[in-house]
């Protein structure tokens, strides 16, 4: 008997703002992280999660400063 996993592989996707924000918040403010969030909402790729704390969060990047 096979097992199947709840993973569902997914293609290109849009993200609605909210849910980027929130993400974003949740990751910012340490109640997750990012492979959890990948997890919990089917993002298959850990660059998507980093490319909205980059563009949406609190983090200076450049500076490496909050």
């Amino acid at each position: 008997m096979e097992e199947y996993s709840n993973y569902v592989k997914r293609t290109q996707r849009d993200y609605s703002m909210s849910l980027k924000l929130q993400i974003v918040r949740e990751v910012e403010q340490g109640s997750s992280s990012i492979t959890q969030i990948r997890k919990q909402y089917g993002i298959q790729s850990h660059a998507t999660v980093l490319g909205w704390l980059r563009k949406f969060g609190n983090f200076d990047w450049e500076n490496n400063l909050l």
